[in-house]
């Protein structure tokens, strides 16, 4: 058995995103269309969603001034 931290890897979907990085919708495509965030990747036939550790690394990144 396996025992889970709040900061265990895991997927993140849309909303969660949204809050955690305080932008929009629109914004998060834009920034992953230029490379500048992490892609969402597909986890079924109508759904996506990032790779947690991937959007802590960003968002730390850019706590630390290194946008």
């Amino acid at each position: 058995m396996t025992t889970s931290t709040p900061h265990s890897r895991r997927i993140m979907r849309l909303p969660e995103v949204l809050a955690v990085t305080g932008f929009g919708r629109a914004w998060i495509y834009h920034l992953m269309s230029l490379g500048k965030f992490p892609k969402a990747r597909r986890i079924g036939a109508r759904a996506v969603g990032w790779d947690s550790e991937a959007v802590k690394d960003w968002v730390d990144a850019r706590l630390e001034g290194q946008a």
